[in-house]
């Protein structure tokens, strides 16, 4: 497999790679944070269905698609559904894990960033879910929105009033969006292939099923993007450019001959002595200093653009 990073790239960014260890504590520590978001908003149902209906109300102002009409594209074919289905169960967490562990390995150099990128993301999403809580689609009566995974299965929610193991009214923003473009982003900036902009089929597909399982609104994947975005541009590498000093060619090579003047001038010098004794340090020529002197002079050596002067002067009048 082309993984678009040289060997001695490797080699040399190797050493920022963190401690294994720290790194799984971290990756435990954030599943851990945004598995207890569900505790924080119990009591808060009546906040989360009240949120969904202005949601909604919005997403109509803003022309957006009805979830429901989009819906029914995937409620065609059962077998859709269900592939809908398993990749929203599936594809989420695997898929950033394997992300991560292929950063870790094999693109050190971008690792940290991009760890860092999916760290503030949770973070910020398990703010919004905590002062922003909104119910999923599936869960609003009479908008013709199904429950995909209820229906046709496979679900990885129970029932809410009994569902302690997943935050089942933080629809806003949407984590498997985030995370999604968070994994083409990273992808397609650390490898070099030709192809690697595929990638980005990843988020696509992603709010394609979460919205078609009426797990989330178009918004959710909205809010969530310009969040990934803020977090590309804070994080990228902003390079100043060096300014090319101009020189002059012929001046360089010129120095070279300085140089092995000096030292033909040195044997030169020995011979007519009568001796093969070096001269002493002090009357010898120091060539590098010849060498940064004939560099210097070459960089001297470029033209002035002097602007040219126009007599003015009427014909036959001396000039004043």
């Amino acid at each position: 497999m082309n993984t678009g990073a040289g060997l001695d790239e490797r080699h040399g960014t190797a050493r920022r790679r963190p401690r294994a260890w720290t790194e799984l504590l971290l990756v435990v520590g954030l599943f851990l944070a945004y598995k207890a978001g569900r505790l924080l908003v119990d009591g808060r149902v009546s906040d989360a269905f009240a949120n969904a209906g202005l949601v909604w109300h919005v997403e109509r102002a803003l022309r957006l698609p009805d979830e429901a009409g989009f819906q029914q594209l995937l409620l065609g074919s059962d077998g859709l559904i269900r592939a809908a289905n398993i990749y929203y169960a599936v594809v989420h967490f695997p898929a950033t894990v394997a992300f991560l562990l292929f950063m870790y390995f094999f693109r050190p150099e971008h690792y940290v960033r991009f760890r860092r990128m999916l760290a503030w993301l949770t973070a910020m999403g398990l703010v919004i879910h905590f002062a922003f809580p909104l119910a999923p689609p599936r869960m609003l009566g009479g908008l013709g929105l199904v429950d995909t995974a209820a229906a046709y299965g496979p679900s990885v929610y129970g029932p809410p009033q009994t569902d302690t193991l997943s935050n089942q009214y933080a629809a806003m923003p949407s984590l498997h969006v985030g995370w999604a473009i968070v994994v083409a982003a990273g992808l397609i900036v650390a490898t070099r292939s030709r192809w690697r902009w595929l990638w980005a089929v990843h988020p696509l597909l992603t709010t394609i099923v979460v919205v078609g399982t009426a797990n989330h609104y178009w918004i959710d994947g909205l809010v969530i993007g310009a969040l990934v975005a803020g977090l590309l541009t804070a994080t990228a590498k902003h390079t100043t450019a060096v300014p090319e000093i101009p020189i002059n060619e012929e001046a360089l090579i010129n120095a070279g001959a300085v140089v092995g003047a000096g030292g033909a001038l040195r044997t030169e010098t020995a011979i007519n002595a009568g001796t093969t004794t070096a001269p002493p340090s002090d009357s010898t020529i120091d060539e590098p200093a010849v060498v940064v002197a004939a560099h210097e002079g070459a960089i001297r050596a470029v033209p002035l653009q002097v602007p040219h002067i126009v007599n003015t002067e009427p014909a036959g009048e001396p000039a004043r």
